[in-house]
């Protein structure tokens, strides 16, 4: 069967192609974004298959079902209705093995699957470090649904908990716990919280604010071994130096690492992750590997080989969509940019942002009592052309921010265009003034007249 596609922004495409089955290992936002997209492009026959959940659901908000703002259901990706709506069939069930001789995916349950094409979105793993005791009762990373039914069942008799790492999964991790009245240890190795990210200045800020939290923050402290009682369960740990931290519940927020044992027994090329190439074909020419799981071969300039965040899965999963549906398309994420909570802080970050910044290379600007921070980071040499942004308690312009380290902006016209990038909320304290000062002070013999945000309309891309 031929299908004539139709591109929504494009409109209809001028080559037919045959339809043919693809299966998709995975259903978190990489595998869900691929069937969206090609069910929009293309007629294929699809599958998605997960082990974990029955539909796709926000794996960012489980922070938010334990705290009981959310419930599951509140974070599915859409209705149960869309997926048979859209007829993409979806299947609940673990993969055994991918035979790739005969493109076929055998499964604990259900019948084997043949394939004409395999997507595999298979996410990642929460890392271990071989400790003494971290295989006790209560001892458990934070990824899947799994995993917040586990620390479901420990918190009740948990009154203690230790959180292994400063990542921001450990941040989260405390947040969690302390909205049930259990008492948190935070043991990070870094000097400060997450300080092989954040410059020192956001990472002493950050510990600051921890801190005021009532969390037990330990800096520089590494975990030795977990203990437990004689029933199994950890009842306590000891760090590095010797100290005895009493708990009920161990929290390894250490990171993680791409799930890729599948794509290793089916014999694909692999690193850390499955190994891509700049279209996300792996070493077979028929599989595809997107998200989590996946190390591009050739990263591109400011981006890394693997980046297990949320909007990099959903844009695999639309390029590949592409890929197979219509035209082979490389992926192209852009500049680099993330955000954040570290419990009521925002965070935000575009571009390179090194986490030692020489003072040459960067404006950076503070109210700590506030939990307010604006650093940025550009080009030693005039005309100190940006290159990152980062801040803390503060809201920028996301296309505004792309735009300016895109194309190299001079810091002072940035400066001069402030208005646009600064997302100044109602009823709200106008940091422009303090920063201009910041500015000033900085480069005295090179005035600018900032403008007016009505000036600047089309920077904003409002309608004039």
């Amino acid at each position: 069967m031929s299908f004539l596609t139709r591109d929504w922004r494009y409109g209809p495409l001028p080559r037919k192609i045959e339809t043919m089955r693809i299966v998709i290992i995975g259903n978190g936002i990489a595998g869900s974004t691929a069937a969206r997209y090609l069910r929009k492009r293309a007629d294929h026959e699809l599958i998605m298959i997960s082990g974990e959940s029955a539909h796709p659901f926000s794996r960012t908000a489980l922070m938010y079902m334990y705290m009981g703002h959310l419930r599951y259901q509140d974070t599915k990706l859409y209705e149960d209705f869309f997926w048979s709506k859209n007829r993409i069939q979806l299947l609940q069930d673990w993969v055994t093995k991918v035979d790739t001789a005969t493109k076929t995916v055998h499964l604990s349950q259900s019948a084997p699957l043949s394939f004409d094409k395999l997507i595999l979105a298979t996410g990642s793993h929460s890392n271990r470090f071989d400790w003494p005791g971290q295989d006790l009762q209560g001892v458990q990373g934070l990824y899947s649904l799994q995993d917040l039914a586990a620390l479901e069942e420990w918190s009740a008799s948990t009154r203690q908990a230790v959180v292994v790492g400063g990542g921001l999964i450990g941040i989260e991790l405390a947040e969690m716990l302390q909205s049930r009245g259990i008492h948190v240890t935070m043991l990070v190795r870094e000097d400060n919280y997450w300080d092989n990210v954040l410059p020192k200045e956001e990472a002493q800020l950050i510990d600051r604010h921890i801190e005021a939290h009532q969390v037990d923050l330990r800096l520089s402290t590494q975990l030795q071994r977990i203990v437990g009682d004689e029933e199994g369960r950890v009842k306590e740990v000891v760090t590095d130096g010797g100290e005895v931290i009493p708990c009920q519940w161990v929290g390894l927020a250490v990171g993680v690492h791409p799930n890729a044992a599948l794509a290793q027994s089916m014999g694909l090329a692999c690193n850390k992750g499955v190994l891509v190439d700049d279209y996300l074909q792996t070493s077979h020419p028929d599989i595809y590997a997107i998200g989590d799981c996946a190390e591009l071969r050739q990263p591109p300039p400011g981006r890394k080989a693997i980046e297990p965040v949320w909007y990099t899965g959903k844009l695999m999963g639309k390029t590949v969509a592409r890929t197979l549906a219509t035209t082979p398309t490389p992926y192209r994420p852009g500049i680099w940019y993330n955000s954040a909570k570290f419990f009521d802080i925002e965070y935000q970050v575009y571009g390179t942002i090194p986490s030692r910044p020489a003072a040459e290379n960067t404006l950076l600007w503070q109210d700590a009592r506030q939990w307010q921070s604006i650093r940025l980071h550009f080009t030693a040499a005039p005309p100190h052309a940006l290159q990152g942004i980062n801040v803390l308690g503060v809201r920028i312009r996301h296309d505004v921010a792309d735009k300016m380290i895109r194309e190299a902006w001079p810091l002072s016209k940035v400066m001069t265009h402030w208005a646009a990038l600064y997302f100044d909320p109602e009823m709200s304290r106008s940091l422009t003034p303090a920063l201009l000062d910041a500015y000033r002070e900085r480069f005295p013999d090179a005035p600018i007249v900032p403008k007016k945000k009505r000036q600047l309309r089309d920077l904003l891309f409002f309608k004039p």
